[in-house]
């Protein structure tokens, strides 16, 4: 039998997309990886606004921000119990600001979700080199961030620099169950959502939810055995920028608007969920030509999808599904939706008008796109693998726009072009 999804991760999956906010000391000193040793006093984003940023990404249409509370250099974003080594010793609101509680109270008014990123890996902290020491100290952190925000909608735990690290992760998620039992939690410790597998936020046909491993990090080629299948929908994550933080020096890398409809054809497209890194500059604000090029996305969105053309679906005798349009209309997409309350049970599908294949595949999940040369239909057959196999709705459209996206080149992390992952 499939694996029923909770609740919480069918809303996670309906939202569908998200905007990570990878902002911090690194910001201020030109750095993607800083080593723990930068000095504090250098962060002091003398205009943030975090209305700004959700603003953002509310009319980016996105669900959720996720926002790099602690990132592996171990600064943090809020004023915490565990190290000196945060905003409160910075210049910011003289020492008593606090970006996590800017943020949630922003998201709240809002009405969007709230993560936290708190990276395992920290290269501050003394203790890090003392397993048991360090377990603790990251309850600590963990507990502040699950008790004094209100809910959270996702908690990112990074694997990166943790290859070959254990920690505690059943103290890690006691904590979790306790405080934010609704939470996603992303690809370690218990998880509940999966990393994709790549930077480049593109997900693969079939784009499997049930799965019994996940990767963990870019650096390790490896996996991770979950001992069991669980029902684990991916999240792809990528930056706008070749960096995940904001450099004065790397808008000649803004991603297109073709690329980034690329990216979201292949993601939230392919049934997967889509987490766009969009960073906030020195000044504490999104930057205009990132914020300018994320808004041309939603519009050209919106341009091609907004007037949908419902079909009725029936049970054709030789059992396909067959959808019924009201009237003849010329179409160049379909957006096709599985019932994934009992869980994901769809292998494959046909889509045919007339004798001519219009479109196939394997996973249809929350959502799947596909795109092709224009065409009038009135009734399309549409073929289905998987046991007891359903349709939740098709759509069609007409976009000016029916050919397959060109797969985007893959994103090469800054760590590698630079010789390695950081020591």
């Amino acid at each position: 039998m499939p694996i029923r999804p909770t609740a919480a991760q069918l809303a996670w999956q309906q939202d569908g997309f998200g905007l990570f906010l990878h902002f911090g000391i690194n910001t201020f000193n030109g750095q993607e990886w800083s080593d723990g040793s930068l000095d504090p006093a250098t962060f002091d984003p003398t205009e943030l606004d975090a209305r700004q940023w959700v603003g953002t990404a509310v009319a980016a249409g996105a669900g959720y921000v996720v926002l790099t509370a602690k990132h592996h250099d171990g600064f943090c974003l809020w004023p915490t119990g565990t190290t000196d080594y945060s905003v409160a010793t910075s210049p910011w609101r003289g020492g008593r600001g606090d970006v996590v509680a800017e943020l949630a109270e922003a998201c709240r008014a809002a009405g969007i979700g709230l993560g936290l990123y708190l990276s395992p890996w920290d290269r501050h902290a003394d203790c890090y080199d003392d397993p048991e020491a360090y377990d603790a100290f990251y309850l600590r952190q963990l507990t502040e961030l699950c008790t004094g925000y209100g809910p959270l909608y996702e908690l990112w735990f990074d694997g990166a620099g943790s290859e070959g690290r254990t920690y505690d992760w059943d103290a890690v998620m006691a904590v979790v169950d306790e405080h934010q039992p609704d939470a996603m939690v992303f690809n370690m410790g218990r998880p509940t959502i999966r990393w994709v597998g790549n930077e480049d936020g593109l997900a693969a046909d079939p784009c499997r939810y049930t799965v019994d491993s996940t990767g963990i990090s870019v650096y390790d080629d490896g996996t991770t055995r979950l001992g069991a299948l669980q029902y684990l929908p991916p999240e792809c994550d990528v930056p706008i920028r070749r960096n995940w933080f904001w450099q004065p020096d790397d808008l000649d890398t803004l991603k297109s608007l073709d690329h980034l409809l690329a990216i979201w054809y292949h993601s939230v497209g392919l049934g997967a969920g889509l987490l766009l890194n969009v960073p906030p500059d020195r000044s504490g604000r999104i930057d205009p030509a990132d914020r300018e090029r994320l808004l041309e996305l939603r519009e050209e969105l919106g341009r091609r999808f907004a007037r949908p053309e419902a079909a009725t679906l029936t049970a054709g005798a030789d059992g396909t599904v067959v959808a019924r349009f009201p009237e003849p209309v010329v179409l160049d997409h379909l957006e096709l939706r599985e019932d994934l309350s009992d869980g994901q049970r769809i292998d494959g599908h046909e889509v045919r008008a007339d004798d001519r294949v219009l479109a196939s595949g394997h996973t249809v999940g929350v959502r799947r796109l596909h795109a092709f040369p224009a065409v009038e239909v009135r009734e399309l057959r549409i073929r289905l693998a998987g046991a007891d196999a359903r349709l939740l709705a098709v759509h069609g459209f007409r976009t000016g726009h029916g050919t397959d996206p060109v797969r985007p080149e893959p994103h090469t992390p800054v760590e590698k072009l630079d010789g390695g992952r950081p020591s």
